[in-house]
């Protein structure tokens, strides 16, 4: 087990440093704005009747944020799709997102055929690959930028030019300020949760040792519904480490009456329950209570409360948090945070099954 108050071994275990782009994140934000200023979108893109976002994993989750703070505003419906096949109902009125890191992902390109085929205004966000070579044979719009790094890691892009693309053609208000004051939050957080920061003062350090050898399981509701999904996903890839989600209210109609059995998974689990000031207030109030009835099963639990003012710092300060805490488990699991060698077994298997 690595010593996480001694930065400088993290190194022999981080063999592609992702710690750096973790405390990037900021720049990484600034960077994206930056690059959608200049964006210039066909007018016919702006009356949408439906927005669907389409990706997979760490390029999807950035679509996942911007709906949960596009809920309150947006005036026509936007999904998120994880899979091969577009809704039925998406046609020439429905806008279509296509986001994926590599430009080569199996289920976005099938998504995007299906949308050109349905005649639906598409839009593809990605840094090159076969996605944007359909862009230019097919002439829709491709806002491409450059990263080096895993997919999960670009989620400073994936968000903030998701957030750029609806902002401009008007389904969302202009964020720019919200934006800079978010960039400001996570920077001045470095002081708290960063590598240099020692545990005993570092809450993101202390929550990784409380979940060294137990199960994680996210709670999460209102605004940060889906940045429990982002923590869940970074817990299963970066510390390679079992973990899943829940979102509130809805666990409290289901999941409260799972806690008896089996008996010995109480004492190997901990939940995590996010709690943003600007949920829903009865969010908040379960969220009180349902603490209380994992106690009265003898679960272990932690809060991970927002920062900062404005939605947007909300869900990105919890984001920022959780990448920290994954890094920080991964070096107590004594794993690489950027080995992805199951999945790429599994890529492997599946191009086999394709051609027999």
């Amino acid at each position: 087990m690595i010593d996480l108050d001694r930065p400088p071994l993290f190194r022999d275990v981080d063999t592609q440093g992702m710690l750096d782009r973790i405390v990037g994140m900021p720049s990484q934000m600034s960077e994206a704005w930056k690059l959608i200023q200049g964006l210039s979108l066909p007018r016919e893109h702006a009356d949408a009747s439906n927005v669907v976002i389409c990706g997979m994993g760490g390029s999807a989750i950035g679509g996942d944020l911007v709906r949960s703070l596009a809920e309150r505003e947006s005036r026509v419906p936007i999904t998120v799709l994880r899979g091969y096949d577009l809704p039925a109902y998406v046609n020439h009125r429905s806008l279509v997102v296509m986001v994926s890191f590599s430009g080569s992902t199996e289920e976005t390109l099938s998504a995007c055929d299906q949308a050109l085929k349905a005649g639906a205004r598409v839009v593809a966000i990605t840094t090159g690959g076969e996605l944007a070579k359909r862009a230019n044979a097919s002439s829709f719009p491709l806002v491409q930028y450059s990263f080096s790094g895993q997919p999960r890691e670009a989620i400073g892009y994936s968000t903030l030019l998701m957030l750029g693309v609806l902002g401009h053609l008007g389904y969302l208000a202009d964020r720019t300020v919200e934006v800079e004051s978010t960039i400001q939050t996570l920077e001045g957080m470095i002081a708290t949760v960063g590598p240099d920061v020692p545990a005993e003062l570092n809450p993101a350090k202390r929550l990784a040792q409380h979940l060294y050898g137990r199960l994680g399981l996210i709670y999460g509701g209102g605004l940060l519904s889906e940045v429990a999904r982002r923590w869940k996903g970074q817990l299963n890839e970066n510390a390679k480490h079992w973990s899943f989600f829940e979102q509130l209210p809805e666990l409290n109609h289901n999941a409260v009456l799972g806690y008896q059995f089996p008996t010995d998974v109480a004492q190997r689990s901990i939940v995590v329950i996010l709690s943003s000031t600007l949920s829903n207030p009865r969010i908040r109030v379960r969220e009180r209570v349902t603490a209380e009835l994992l106690a009265r099963w003898g679960v272990m639990t932690d809060t991970v409360h927002a920062r900062g003012d404005s939605p947007l710092e909300h869900v990105l300060s919890t984001t920022y948090v959780g990448d920290f805490v994954s890094y920080y488990l991964a070096m107590i699991n004594d794993v690489d945070p950027s080995d992805t060698g199951t999945i790429e077994f599994l890529k492997a298997r599946l191009e086999r099954e394709s051609y027999g």
